[in-house]
């Protein structure tokens, strides 16, 4: 039933989402198309502005997926919809692990989307070496690979993303169990969540300053940043994720689990 769940939750996200990243590609090809017919200015102007347009599809895909997420768990647990969700022989954590389930993999597909959209735009042997060799620079400098970085900055965004809906999903369930102003007490709620918890990491950081001068740095800019505050920073960037990540999945699982008021 987990997996049924899953399918109709990712075939409603991507029943608008899916637009985006045919745009996004759409673009990208037009405008890579175009920059290759050289010597020409007009056809030069208009690839660069088919590529702004898919960068801009790329950012939409990624607010739509977000929003077409939390929209799907508002109508799937609060509004019409509910009332066939919440009759279904499924647990109630079965349903919100469902919609952590496509979250993650839309957000996954919505990353990799935006990686090929990127590569289509701006691939070249050049820009290839460019990069490669500030990710060489960065890797010597940091002491680690030029994979490890990858896949760090991959894993700390990634994780990021989904933090950003759980605590959606937490201000969903806490403001829809009120009567009145649902919706401005979710977001409130949520935003409330998403500022505290940035105090939280920023309270961790200044603990661990106090024993170390380095990481105190990256709080006062007017020093230099050291190299181990930096993978600090990055290492402790995941772990940190890592316990948001369960809380606020824990946390919005026992909320659901108590019961949800439909409309």
């Amino acid at each position: 039933m987990l997996g049924k769940l899953v399918k109709y939750d990712l075939k409603w996200i991507y029943k608008v989402v899916v637009v985006f990243y045919a745009l996004a590609i759409l673009f990208s090809m037009l405008g890579r198309g175009l920059q290759e017919i050289k010597n020409s200015v007009i056809f030069s102007v208009v690839s660069q502005i088919c590529f702004g347009i898919a960068i801009s599809m790329m950012v939409s895909s990624v607010i739509n997926c977000v929003m077409r997420l939390w929209a799907r768990f508002i109508k799937n647990c609060y509004k019409d919809e509910s009332y066939l969700t919440h009759t279904i022989p499924v647990k109630k954590k079965t349903i919100y692990a469902s919609k952590v389930i496509s979250a993650f993999i839309s957000i996954i597909t919505t990353v990799i989307i935006i990686l090929i959209c990127l590569a289509i735009c701006y691939y070249s042997e050049a820009n290839i070496e460019m990069l490669k060799s500030i990710l060489e620079l960065a890797a010597t400098t940091y002491q680690t690979t030029v994979v490890n970085i990858l896949l760090l900055v991959s894993l700390i965004l990634a994780m990021q993303m989904i933090w950003i809906v759980l605590i959606g999903y937490v201000g969903i369930i806490l403001g829809h169990k009120s009567n009145t102003n649902k919706m401005l007490k979710s977001i409130v709620i949520g935003f409330g969540c998403y500022m505290g918890t940035q105090m939280v990491s920023l309270v961790i950081i200044c603990i661990f300053g106090i024993f170390n001068a380095n990481i105190m740095n990256l709080i006062n800019t007017t020093e230099m940043i050291s190299i181990d505050a930096i993978k600090f920073l990055l290492y402790g960037a995941i772990g940190i994720y890592g316990v948001y990540l369960v809380f606020y999945y824990l946390l919005g699982r026992k909320v659901f689990e108590k019961g949800v008021n439909v409309e």
